[in-house]
């Protein structure tokens, strides 16, 4: 069987185990009251993270490393509204967004190192970290993130563009 095929046989597979897991919650009355006797408190997040290492557990088990990319984006999303959940900084969202493409970019990175194509996971991987840490910073700055780089955040932008075209004419 073939990467794609394994890789989309993972994810099916992840869609019927969790749909048929909130299905029984629904209709088994002892589920339901275990479900809700659970104190989630701030940890609740933790299921998404959950999933996002299911998603990479059963990746590695069918030999498909592109399942990596989605079990970091879950579980990059998952870490991020356990951070929010905690800090109560929901406003947050507003710029946190942007740091999912940096968890795409690691997926890469995670799954070009697992197929040995290190250079083309440094660089797919690589460059979209560096976009969404940009993004993350320049949004951040006037959306009520970490101000790093207070007034000067267009500059980031500047730099930014000038190696995506850098990048682009002068690529090999």
């Amino acid at each position: 069987m073939d990467q794609q095929r394994r890789t989309q046989l993972g994810g099916g597979i992840v869609l019927v185990l969790i749909g048929a897991a909130f299905l029984a919650v629904q209709f088994i009355p002892s589920l339901r009251a275990w479900y809700d006797s659970i104190e989630w408190g701030g940890g609740w997040p933790f299921i998404i993270i959950g999933v996002g290492a299911f998603l990479f557990l059963l990746g590695l088990l069918l030999g498909a490393p592109g399942l990596a990319v989605p079990a970091c984006i879950v579980g990059g999303i998952g870490g991020l509204l356990y951070w929010q959940s905690v800090t109560g900084n929901w406003d947050s969202w507003a710029y946190a967004w942007t740091l999912i493409p940096g968890f795409v970019g690691v997926g890469i990175l995670v799954a070009g190192l697992l197929e040995g194509k290190v250079r083309q996971a440094l660089s797919g991987g690589g460059w979209l970290i560096f976009i969404s840490a940009v993004m993350f910073l320049a949004f951040g700055s006037f959306l009520g993130g970490p101000v790093l780089l207070g007034d000067y955040w267009p500059v980031l932008v500047i730099v930014a563009g000038v190696l995506l075209l850098g990048r682009t004419l002068f690529r090999r």
